[in-house]
C-alpha cells in the first residue's frame, strides 16, 4: 500500500510536470505568435516609413527641384534583352536609320537658319529721321578749310511709345423739313454699341479680356494700367464691359462646344478654383441641370456659414480641331462631364477619375475612355526609389514606347497606326507579362511601388486604347498643360465671385485659349470677332480661330510657330542621339 501510495505520488508529480510543460508550450506558442505579429507590424511600419519618405521626397521635388521626369537608366541595372530574332534586329536597325536621318535633317536646317539670320529691325515699323548736328571741332579741316556734309551713315534705334487712349466722336445726322417745322426732327440710326450709349469700343473690351485671360492681369491692375494713360475707370465699369463681351460671344462659344463634341477624340482635365458663396445669389434658370446642382451646393455651404467653396474649371480639348473649350462647375461631381459630353461619340482621353467611368458606362458604348500613359509612367517614376530594379525595367519599356511615338510624329494616322501595331503592341504585351510575373506579385500593394503597379493593372486596358487609333496621342499632356492657363490666372485674380461669373470666365478663357493655340495675335482676333458679332455675323464657323487665321495671315505669330518647331526638333535629335548611343 505504501509503495502504491508512493507511485501514485510520483504519477501525480509527473502529471504536474506535464501540465507545467504544456503551459510552457502554450506560452512559447503565444510568444511565437506575438513575435510573428511584431515582425509583421515591423514590416508594415517599414513600408509606411518608406512611403512617407517617398512622399517627403516628392514634396521636396515639387517645391525646390526641377519638375522634369527625365530618366536615364543606370548601365549597371538589368537591361532588356529581346534576343537576335529577325523582327527585333530589323526594328533596331530601322530605329537607328531613322535616328541618323533625324539628326542629319536637323543639322542641315540649323545651318540654313544660321546663314539666314537677320538682326535688322522689322521693315514695316514706322520710322522718323534725326540728323545729328556736326560738332564745331569737325566743321573745319586744318589743311583744307571748311568741310561739307556728303551723306549720312544711318543707325536704327527701336523706341517704345506707350499705348494711347483716344475718343472717337461720331456725328449722328439730325434731319428736319425746313419748310414744314411741324414734321419735327428725325435722327439717323445710331451704330450698335457693345454697351448702352456705345461709350466703350470693342477695342476696350478686347484689351480687358486679353489682359485678364492671356496676360493674367486682374481688374484692379488693369485699372492702374488705364489710369497711367489718362483714364481712371471704376472697376465695376471694367467688369461691366467684360460682362457685355461675354454675353456677345456666347453663341460663338456654344458653336465651339459643338465643334469639340463632334469628335472623334477629346482630351479633358480639371483644376480647382475658389468660389465665393457668402451673400452670393443662387443661380437662376432652374431648367439648367448645372444650376440645379449649383443651387444645392451653394445653399448647403451658406447653411454652414462657409464663405467660399472649392469649385472646378474643366477643359475639353479637341484633338482633330485646334479648339479648347473650358467649363465651370461648383464641384467635381460627374454631372459636369456628363452634361458637356452629352451626345459625344468617340474616345475620351482623361485621368482615372471615377466620374469618367460613369460617363463611359452611361454612354452605352458611344464613349471609350482612354488612359494617359504619362500618368502611368509617372506613378512608376515617383516610386522608383522604393523598388529601383523593377522601376528601371518598366521605365525602359515606357521609354521605348515614347521613342516609337517620337518617330511617328511626322507620319499619317494610317502609318502611325501600323507602326504602333507592329512595334508598340509587343512592348505592351511584355509589360503585361512583367506585371504578372512572380517577382511583381510579391510586391506589397501598400508600398509606393505597389500602388503604381495597382494603377497600371487597373488602367491597363484603357492605356492600350491609343494603339487602335492613329489619331489619338499616347498621353494627355497637352491637355493637362492647359491647366497652367487657369493656374497662372488663379494666382492673380484669386477667386471667382459668383456662379454666373464662373460661366463667363469659362467662355472668355475658351476664346482666348483657342486663339493662343492657333498662334494668333489674340487682341487682333478678339476685336475682329467682337466687331463682326456686333454687326450681326451668324456664320460662326468663319469666326473659329483656325478658320479665321486662313484669311488673316498677318495676325499669325510666326515666331511662336518657329520656336515650337525648334524645340520639337531639338528634342527629337536628343532622343535620336540617345538611341544611336544605345544601339552602339
Amino acid at each position: 500500500a505504501g509503495k502504491d501510495h508512493a507511485l501514485a505520488g510520483k504519477d501525480h508529480a509527473l502529471a504536474g510536470k506535464d501540465h507545467a510543460l504544456a503551459d510552457k508550450d502554450r506560452e512559447l506558442i503565444g510568444m511565437g505568435y506575438l513575435i510573428e505579429q511584431q515582425a509583421q507590424r515591423l514590416e508594415e511600419q517599414k513600408a509606411e516609413i518608406a512611403k512617407l519618405q517617398a512622399e517627403r521626397d516628392a514634396a521636396l521635388q515639387l517645391a525646390f527641384r526641377k519638375k522634369i521626369e527625365r530618366y536615364l537608366a543606370d548601365p549597371k541595372q538589368f537591361v532588356l534583352d529581346f534576343g537576335d530574332m529577325p523582327d527585333v534586329v530589323d526594328a533596331a536597325e530601322g530605329i537607328a536609320d531613322a535616328a541618323l536621318e533625324t539628326i542629319d535633317g536637323y543639322e542641315r536646317r540649323k545651318q540654313a537658319k544660321a546663314k539666314s539670320r537677320n538682326e535688322q529691325l522689322p521693315s514695316h515699323l514706322p520710322r522718323y529721321e534725326v540728323k545729328l548736328d556736326v560738332p564745331e571741332d569737325l566743321k573745319t579741316c586744318a589743311e583744307h578749310g571748311e568741310r561739307r556734309v556728303i551723306g549720312y551713315d544711318w543707325q536704327e534705334t527701336l523706341e517704345v511709345i506707350p499705348p494711347k487712349l483716344i475718343v472717337r466722336r461720331t456725328g449722328i445726322p439730325k434731319l428736319a423739313c425746313p419748310k414744314a417745322p411741324e414734321c419735327g426732327v428725325i435722327e439717323a440710326p445710331r451704330p450698335v454699341g457693345l454697351v448702352e450709349g456705345n461709350r466703350y469700343d470693342t477695342s476696350v473690351a478686347a484689351e480687358i479680356m486679353v489682359s485678364k485671360y492671356a496676360y493674367h492681369l486682374p481688374i484692379y491692375r488693369q485699372q492702374d494700367f488705364f489710369a497711367s494713360h489718362g483714364w481712371t475707370p471704376a472697376r465695376s465699369t471694367l467688369l461691366n464691359v467684360l460682362e457685355a463681351a461675354a454675353h456677345l460671344i456666347r453663341p460663338l462659344i456654344a458653336h465651339l462646344r459643338e465643334v469639340v463634341r463632334a469628335g472623334p477624340i477629346i482630351g479633358t482635365d480639371d483644376t480647382t478654383v475658389t468660389l465665393v458663396v457668402k451673400d452670393s445669389p443662387l443661380p437662376g434658370d432652374a431648367d439648367n441641370p448645372k444650376n440645379v446642382r449649383a443651387r444645392e451646393v451653394i445653399a448647403a455651404a451658406q447653411a454652414e456659414a462657409r464663405g467660399s467653396i472649392t469649385a472646378r474649371v474643366w477643359v475639353y480639348r479637341s484633338i482633330t480641331a485646334p479648339i479648347n473649350v473650358f467649363d465651370f462647375t461648383v464641384s467635381r461631381h460627374q454631372e459636369g462631364p456628363e452634361i458637356f459630353l452629352d451626345g459625344f461619340t468617340g474616345s475620351l482621353m482623361a485621368d482615372c477619375y471615377a466620374g469618367y467611368d460613369s460617363v463611359e458606362t452611361k454612354s452605352d458604348g458611344k464613349i471609350i475612355r482612354a488612359a494617359c500613359v504619362a500618368h502611368a509612367r509617372r506613378k512608376v517614376f515617383d516610386a522608383r526609389g522604393n523598388s529601383p530594379v523593377h522601376a528601371s525595367m518598366l521605365l525602359s519599356m515606357f521609354r521605348q514606347l515614347y521613342d516609337i511615338e517620337d518617330r511617328a510624329k511626322a507620319f499619317t494616322p494610317e502609318e502611325r497606326l501600323a507602326l504602333r501595331q507592329a512595334e508598340s503592341r509587343p512592348i505592351w504585351e511584355r509589360i503585361r507579362a512583367y506585371l504578372a510575373s512572380e517577382a511583381m506579385m510579391n510586391v506589397m500593394p501598400k508600398e509606393l511601388f505597389g500602388e503604381a503597379l495597382t494603377y497600371l493593372r487597373n488602367q491597363f486596358d484603357h492605356l492600350l486604347v491609343y494603339l487602335d487609333d492613329g489619331l489619338m496621342p499616347i498621353d494627355n499632356n497637352e491637355t493637362e498643360q492647359l491647366m497652367k492657363q487657369v493656374a497662372l490666372g488663379r494666382k492673380n485674380w484669386m477667386f471667382i465671385g459668383s456662379v454666373a461669373a464662373g460661366y463667363r470666365a469659362a467662355d472668355l478663357m475658351s476664346l482666348v485659349s483657342s486663339a493662343h493655340r492657333n498662334d494668333l495675335d489674340i487682341f487682333v482676333y478678339v476685336k475682329d470677332v467682337l466687331d463682326r458679332l456686333l454687326a450681326g455675323e451668324t456664320n460662326y464657323d468663319d469666326l473659329r480661330p483656325d478658320v479665321w487665321k486662313q484669311s488673316h495671315p498677318e495676325a499669325i505669330r510666326i515666331y511662336r510657330v518657329e520656336e515650337r518647331q525648334a524645340r520639337a526638333d531639338a528634342k527629337a535629335v536628343k532622343r535620336a542621339r540617345r538611341r544611336i548611343a544605345q544601339r552602339a
